[in-house]
């Protein structure tokens, strides 16, 4: 394995990580849940789990009775989910090319996904391809620019926020969810919001991301990111910790 090759296998095995916290955070199965409900995932039906990482979702519909695919365009990530749920099934792509068939799919579901587009219609347009006439559309993120963070240097989080925000190729996707998926033909068009309050340690890694990220960019001096990190480590041993983090949840139908 080459150093580049060894450095993208653990940066994967960190995302992994990373989403793994994120799935035990409070809240995190229900929103799942009502993903699947949204879908109107009933057993026998067929649903495609784009970005589905290591493949938690796609294992819960398939208890549901539902015949689910995940795909992912990491390689690791597929092996991940592959050696986690290997009666699950799994298949190594992309959103802007589903090696699916078309209408074969009674859903589509991508979470924490399209901000990582750069094309997002072009996926969308993937998704119509795949999709059943009158099949389901579910797309679930946050928006990058609106993570809800108390701290004593308002200005400052202010700028780590958007600083690390526009590091995604899509920062601001989930407020234009509605407005894509109508866009791109879909009728009966639903939006939701989730917010989630958090008060304690577990989401000190994230504060840490977001800080490092807008380092990395040259937004903040490596002085205030120690700080400003040093700060949220008191506040969470204190029990003063807060951050609110809405997730934008929209729904639409195919075309029949």
């Amino acid at each position: 394995m080459t150093k580049e090759a060894e450095q993208t296998h653990q940066s994967t095995d960190d995302l992994i990580a990373l989403l793994d916290a994120t799935d035990r955070l409070p809240g995190a199965s229900e929103l799942r849940a009502r993903s699947y409900d949204l879908l109107g995932a009933k057993p026998g039906q067929s649903i495609v789990d784009v970005g589905c990482g290591a493949g938690r979702a796609v294992a819960e519909l398939a208890e549901r009775g539902v015949r689910a695919v995940g795909v992912d365009p990491s390689e690791r990530m597929i092996a991940v989910a592959r050696i986690r749920w290997p009666e699950a099934d799994f298949l190594n792509a992309g959103a802007y090319g589903l090696p699916l068939a078309d209408a074969s799919m009674d859903g589509y579901r991508a979470d924490k996904v399209f901000h990582e587009l750069g094309e997002p219609e072009r996926a969308l347009a993937e998704a119509r391809r795949v999709l059943a006439p009158g099949g389901r559309i579910i797309l679930v993120g946050q928006d990058w620019d609106t993570f809800v963070i108390d701290s004593d240097d308002a200005a400052l989080t202010r700028r780590i926020v958007h600083a690390r925000a526009d590091l995604t190729f899509g920062p601001r996707a989930a407020r234009r969810y509605r407005n894509l998926l109508l866009d791109a033909g879909f009728g009966d068009v639903t939006v939701e919001v989730h917010t989630g309050v958090f008060t304690g340690p577990a989401m000190l890694p994230l504060l840490t991301g977001l800080a490092e990220g807008a380092c990395s960019t040259g937004a903040i001096t490596r002085e205030q990111t120690e700080n400003w990190i040093a700060e949220q480590d008191a506040r969470a041993e204190a029990d003063r910790l807060f951050l609110a983090l809405p997730m934008f949840m929209a729904a639409a139908t195919a075309p029949r």
